[in-house]
């Protein structure tokens, strides 16, 4: 058909999809690039899909020693010998069980498994990189032979922009990302997380396999689309691919019985399956709508989870190994809450944290109604979650971010600190989470100048989610910013703390106010967002505790 056809089987790609209108593309501008990228603009024309992909790889950043095409014709015959290429041995870091074919033919595949021992042999220090064949098999379907797909390969294995992000190839850079994506998950697709939750016992694991969906399970009409825009934009058009046929998935299979006993088997058919129920078009459509991070923010996020595994003793050369941590049942004992309560409550809090067990350390059972005992048992210990349970049977709380020492700065102002990561929640009677009213509704963010203390805001004003407007590339609320640097506007009004009270407030209109003898505590309810309050107006504590995180793997 063209030049770049030698692997291609043609009876099984969509020739009807294909226009053979030769086109040229002669734009270098990033903004246009994009435009025609998400359109679809060289998608149905092969022959320029190749010559797009070539130009575009070509441009990578790269270090300085990249292998390439010749590099390829020096090595193979001495890595692959005289062998059979449907007998050759893969390496570790890529998942044996899934090497894809999409339209390639019977050269195409084993070309696929021959380019793969070749990179292993140019590049010793990738330790896991599961996405690798089926990025090879794709790029083979648009390389005149293997040496030029090789190439690009290397060139994207081998990118040095620190900015820019391309593929996974650590165990450690693996499982950050799955952490992301499941922060992703758990803040924009709210409807599809309580499913998961509700049905798997392991929610990280089920988010573990969002790469798999992508470079796998997804159909070749489908990826190829993905792969155009990624090329062009980098790895967070990954993320939102992904968030998408969560939503997807959600939306169709809402409500029916599953289809076999693992809900990550369901949800891998519905992604082999896709075009019964959507297109190519619309699953993008539908990734670009979703009001997402900046790539900077994204960034900053995966840094949060590396470090956090890292801290647990997860190394850029080991191995895959389990690092997801549920809340155990034989050690875990509450006045307030079940275990599977717990572990609801854990399914919400950011992934680098739910790596750890909780650890309680105040309880007013044991330690008194005494609100500056609460907080010598609460200090030091970041983040924190609070947990009460009233006379009337209703249980709530709160996700803390911040060390509840941060109350000091304001001296004895009550000043407010904390993070977007804070939220709210109810489980009792009905269980509900309000998130951080400025990220759902930025509409209600007020311009004014950046103080570094606030005075006590009524409860309509804290409702009201009043707060500094911020340029449209300020770095993420949900990173506390001692971690980073960052500068202190990423702070929210979320916690505040006196030797007189506590105001824990701005999820969706919810501020809940406890009193210095942990007694008494109010709640305010904004009407604006037609949401339950958290519980009664007015309420009397049977029991409040507070729980910290342990780091089991690090004893």
């Amino acid at each position: 058909m063209d030049e770049y056809s030698r692997f291609v089987d043609w009876d099984k790609m969509d020739v009807s999809a294909q226009s053979q209108d030769m086109k040229e593309l002669s734009c270098t501008e990033f903004q246009e690039l994009k435009h025609l990228a998400r359109q679809g603009y060289w998608a149905k024309n092969h022959c320029l899909r190749a010559k797009v992909y070539h130009k575009l790889i070509s441009s990578i950043p790269c270090r300085t020693v990249t292998p390439d095409a010749n590099v390829y014709r020096d090595i193979v015959v001495k890595i692959v010998g005289k062998r059979s290429s449907s007998s050759l041995p893969l390496p570790e870091f890529v998942d044996n069980s899934l090497v894809p074919t999409y339209c390639l033919n019977a050269e195409g595949v084993g070309a696929v498994r021959k380019i793969i021992l070749c990179i292993a042999n140019q590049f010793p220090d990738i330790s896991f990189c599961p996405a690798l064949p089926a990025v090879i098999a794709l790029l083979l379907h648009y390389s005149k032979d293997e040496a030029e797909c090789f190439e690009q390969v290397c060139r994207i294995l081998a990118c040095n922009d620190p900015s820019k992000r391309l593929i996974d190839q650590t165990f450690l850079a693996f499982e950050s990302s799955c952490m992301t994506f499941g922060d992703l998950v758990n803040k924009y697709c709210q409807a599809a997380h309580k499913l998961m939750v509700a049905v798997s016992e392991d929610v990280l694991e089920v988010y573990s396999d969002w790469q798999r969906w992508l470079f796998g399970e997804l159909p070749m009409a489908y990826v190829a689309r993905v792969f155009d825009v990624f090329l062009v934009e980098g790895y967070k058009v990954l993320y939102r691919v992904a968030l998408a046929l969560l939503k997807f998935f959600h939306k169709v299979r809402a409500g029916q019985p599953m289809e076999s006993d693992s809900i990550q088997q369901d949800i891998r058919a519905f992604v082999r399956d896709i075009a019964k129920s959507v297109t190519p078009e619309r699953l993008l459509e539908k990734a670009f709508a979703i009001r997402l991070f900046s790539r900077k923010e994204i960034q900053l996020l995966q840094m949060a989870n590396e470090k956090a595994l890292q801290q647990k003793g997860i190394t850029v050369k080991q191995k895959r190994q389990n690092v997801h941590l549920a809340v155990h049942a034989e050690n875990f004992k509450s006045e307030i809450v079940s275990v599977k309560e717990m572990r609801d409550i854990w399914s919400w809090i950011p992934e680098r944290f739910a790596l750890c067990q909780p650890l309680l350390l105040f309880t007013t059972l044991e330690h008194g109604c005494s609100l500056s005992r609460f907080y010598s048992h609460s200090e030091g210990h970041e983040p924190t979650l609070l947990l009460i349970k009233t006379t009337a049977k209703e249980v709530c709380g709160a996700y803390l971010s911040t060390d509840w020492s941060e109350r000091r700065r304001g001296g004895n102002k009550l000043s407010f600190f904390g993070t977007g990561e804070c939220f709210v929640f109810r489980l009792q009677p009905e269980v509900e989470r309000y998130e951080w009213v400025i990220i759902k509704h930025p509409e209600l963010a007020t311009a004014g100048p950046e103080t570094e203390n606030h005075s006590s805001p009524a409860p309509s004003t804290l409702s009201s989610g009043s707060g500094p407007s911020e340029p449209s590339d300020r770095l993420s609320p949900f990173l506390s910013a001692r971690h980073f640097n960052l500068p202190s506007k990423t702070a929210s009004m979320f916690m505040a703390g006196s030797s007189e009270c506590i105001i824990v407030g701005g999820g969706d209109g919810q501020a809940l106010y406890l009193d210095a003898d942990l007694n008494h505590g109010r709640t305010s309810h904004c009407n604006t967002f037609n949401n339950q309050p958290l519980c009664s107006e007015n309420f009397q504590i049977s029991v409040l505790e507070v729980w910290g995180f342990r780091d089991t793997m690090n004893g």
